[in-house]
């Protein structure tokens, strides 16, 4: 069977008050854009080089994880692609609000309202019906209500706490994190998966054992 003409499928995937070539000119733009994750740079480091990982990174080890672990969520009949959509650009907006540490306690104050201009702006940059898409999926990982955010973000703070346990400690011992903290930290991996949660508590439990975890501060 003959392929339809390069126009017939255009006019398929475009909206027909689009110019295509307008359309076109905003996806690569923001394709461009985006090339900017590669540059920042996280506190976790990799397991061969040592060197910190950048977002970009971050962002296919969480997709990677996503379909490798999607059958321990905790709601049957998940949306993986939602959920790889949301990994994919759930840090862009890293580009302009940079990346905040997860026990940067004073970064978190403003970090929801510097990452939400920068949401706009990023997200601003694409068509009009794939900005309010992707700014829709930014703010349901955000807001973690769905079944599909909760497992999203099971999988984003599994992917960190697996890298410190296989780097002794990696920015744990950098930042003096201790058991509670980082305990604290990977709670909301329940809400997603008990299953990826109940590993969490595992590699904690051996990094303290280990010394690569510092144990729960006394009061």
């Amino acid at each position: 069977m003959p392929r339809p003409p390069f126009a017939t499928l255009v006019s398929l995937v475009v909206p027909p008050s689009a110019n295509p070539v307008t359309r076109l000119a905003q996806q690569i733009a923001f394709i461009a854009e985006c090339d900017k994750l590669k540059e920042i740079f996280r506190q976790t480091i990799n397991t061969q080089s040592r060197r910190p990982e950048n977002d970009a990174e971050h962002s296919w080890a969480f997709c990677l994880c996503v379909i490798v672990l999607a059958e321990h969520a905790n709601v049957p009949q998940l949306d993986v692609l939602r959920v790889l959509k949301m990994g994919l650009i759930h840090d862009l907006v890293e580009i302009d609000a940079g990346d905040t540490f997860a026990y940067d306690t004073a970064a978190m104050v403003n970090q929801h309202d510097r990452e939400a201009r920068a949401a706009d702006r990023i997200f601003g940059l694409l068509p009009a019906d794939q900005s309010r898409e992707f700014r829709a999926l930014w703010d349901e990982f955000e807001a973690r209500t769905t079944p599909e955010a909760k497992f999203a973000h099971a999988c984003d703070r599994f992917q960190p706490m697996l890298l410190n346990a296989r780097t002794e400690g990696g920015s744990w011992r950098k930042h003096h994190v201790t058991h509670d903290k980082a305990q604290g930290r990977s709670a909301p991996v329940a809400d997603g998966s008990t299953v990826l949660w109940e590993a969490i508590e595992h590699m904690l439990r051996e990094a303290v054992a280990a010394g690569h975890l510092a144990p729960t501060s006394k009061p």
